[in-house]
């Protein structure tokens, strides 16, 4: 991915609201700041890598400006599938694109519940500028939303959080299925009916909100729930929408499940290999490779439920090995003759499900976060393997949306997101603020105690040093304590001040719900309808634009 480091960005917020011509966009509507990806806390060191672009051993760099490969035999069979899902006049450009053998930029999300957090759409909306960017370039493509509705998760698509106020509200399906259904499977009865309603409350009247009423009702899957929800978001975008769980997907798609099943012994040596490389470099292995492990799933018959196959190597009295899905035992040839007669039963893991996506689609990227990066880089050796390449990966738009009401908070205590970033939580932000907040001569006298004691204590310490090492280093002790009891003063100070001035507390707690929630960034948190019904489906095109930009890494986006 074309990426700049930080020494090539210097300015760690800059404004970047320039058109391609570089002259200012006239719409102060869509302002934003621009940091580094190292602002974002808690990113791992290979996600970090391979924005720099200093990841090439493990992943190839973003080369979307080429040609797309070449459309595989199905592609007239998928195509109608896909159009079978979108059947909407908004789509009809983006199917026409397809059907004239456009390229494919792909991307997807768990179906949670109301939509799912911020990062869904970002998802979304980079797959679209994207698809956009090749197009211009004389390339057409079209953006593909992939639901994954395979997974069994049901934890993390049960909930949806939304601001409320200063509060933050959390809404829960908390009808768990009996077994591990894939997600996509499963109904919702008639306690969504109050979720919605409360949903309503939250959101206000708006077309999201009216939206997610019509999406989210008794009878339905969360996987229509989902889809027809961002079928409406970015309509006017021509986003392609797919759940491919069914038979006819899983057919299309059997070359890369068979060699799954054929080839797993081989597949297995070479994702542990993959996985100590990485360790190797210095970098993590996101899904454990442990003996036995394989890269499918079994669909029950009866349950529904999905199940993990285990691999049990070929031994002098099982050539062939065996394979395990809870206490059923299969061997090679059994596997096989489900993926014959019943292909939609066999479900690819997150390891293999980016293989089995760009057999299917022939993607010419796929748009990913911090875990799918690290997932590619190690599904590297499967892509090799089975289709022969290795689709390049594309790291998401990643930002936090700041509300008006919140902007003014931050202007008022003169905070920078990356201030609130560096926090532990409300409480020690809260004290930021009072110490902020403080009298000067109170600050002036602080300051000056401080600043004084740490020059003698550093004085005196040298000295004792210098007399006797032992002594010395019992005096770096002492002095490291009497340091701590001024830093201590300074914290009284502030919570005194916090006493006096109530409001800084609740200002602490509105900027961190709102910016960085349990010390989380928003976008993995904040349900993004809330966004979409308080600032209208141009959210989308907003979105959109942004991730077109040229900001590296993430964006401060004021609304």
């Amino acid at each position: 991915m074309a990426s700049l480091t930080e020494k090539q960005f210097p300015n760690p917020c800059r404004r970047f609201n320039l058109l391609p011509n570089h002259e200012p966009r006239v719409n102060e509507s869509l302002k934003a700041d621009c940091y580094p990806v190292t602002v974002m806390p808690g990113q791992s060191g290979l996600f970090l890598d391979f924005c720099a672009g200093a990841l090439g051993a493990f992943l190839p760099l973003d080369e979307i400006s080429q040609a797309p490969p070449p459309r595989p035999a199905h592609w007239g069979e998928l195509v109608h599938l896909v159009a079978e899902q979108n059947r909407s006049s908004i789509a009809e450009d983006s199917l026409a694109a397809l059907s004239q053998g456009a390229g494919a930029v792909l991307t997807g999300q768990q179906v949670g519940l109301f939509g799912g957090p911020l990062y869904s759409p970002f998802k979304a909306a980079t797959a679209i500028a994207r698809a956009r960017k090749a197009t211009a370039a004389g390339q057409p493509h079209a953006a593909i939303f992939w639901l994954a509705t395979e997974d069994h998760d049901f934890a993390e698509i049960s909930l949806a959080v939304f601001p409320a106020g200063r509060e933050l509200a959390t809404l829960t399906y908390d009808k768990a299925p009996e077994s591990a259904l894939p997600a996509g499977r499963i109904v919702f009865d008639d306690s969504i009916t109050p979720l919605v309603e409360r949903a309503a409350e939250l959101l206000g009247p708006s077309d999201a909100a009216n939206a997610l009423a019509a999406a989210y009702k008794p009878g339905r899957t969360f996987a229509q729930a989902f889809g027809d929800l961002y079928s409406a978001l970015f309509a006017a975008q021509g986003l392609l929408i797919v759940d491919a769980a069914g038979r006819d997907f899983h057919r299309l798609g059997a070359p890369v499940l068979r060699a799954a099943i054929e080839r797993a012994d081989e597949f297995y040596t070479a994702l542990t290999e993959r996985g100590q490389a990485l360790e190797a470099a210095g970098y993590h292995t996101q899904v454990a490779v442990a003996p036995q492990s394989s890269l499918l799933f079994l669909i029950d018959g009866t349950t529904g439920a999905r199940i993990a196959l285990r691999r049990v190597a070929p031994s002098p009295a099982k050539p062939n090995g065996l394979w395990h899905a809870g206490e059923k035992t299969f061997s090679t040839s059994d596997l096989l003759g489900i993926l014959d007669s019943e292909p939609e039963r066999i479900s690819p893991s997150a390891l293999l499900r980016p293989v089995f996506q760009d057999f299917l689609f022939s993607t010419t990227a796929q748009v990913g976060g911090p875990a799918e990066i690290a997932y590619l880089a190690q599904s590297t050796v499967l892509f090799e393997r089975i289709l022969g390449r290795q689709t390049p990966p594309i790291a998401r738009f990643s930002a936090t949306l700041i509300e008006p009401s919140v902007a003014e908070l931050l202007r008022r205590h003169e905070l920078t997101l990356e201030q609130v970033f560096a926090e532990e939580n409300a409480s020690t932000l809260a004290q930021r603020l009072a110490a902020r907040s403080m009298p000067i001569e109170t600050k002036q006298k602080l300051a000056a105690a401080g600043n004084a004691l740490d020059a003698e204590l550093t004085v005196l310490v040298d000295w004792l040093q210098s007399q006797d090492k032992g002594l010395g280093q019992s005096a770096d002790t002492a002095a490291g304590k009497i340091r701590y009891q001024m830093n201590r003063l300074r914290t009284l100070a502030a919570n005194f001040q916090l006493q006096r001035e109530t409001t800084l507390t609740r200002h602490a707690n509105s900027l961190f719900n709102a910016l960085y929630p349990g010390g989380v960034l928003q976008e993995r948190i904040h349900g993004a309808a809330y966004y979409f019904a308080r600032y209208g489906l141009e959210l989308a095109e907003t979105l959109c634009e942004h991730a077109a930009s040229l900001c590296p890494g993430h964006t401060a986006l004021w609304l």
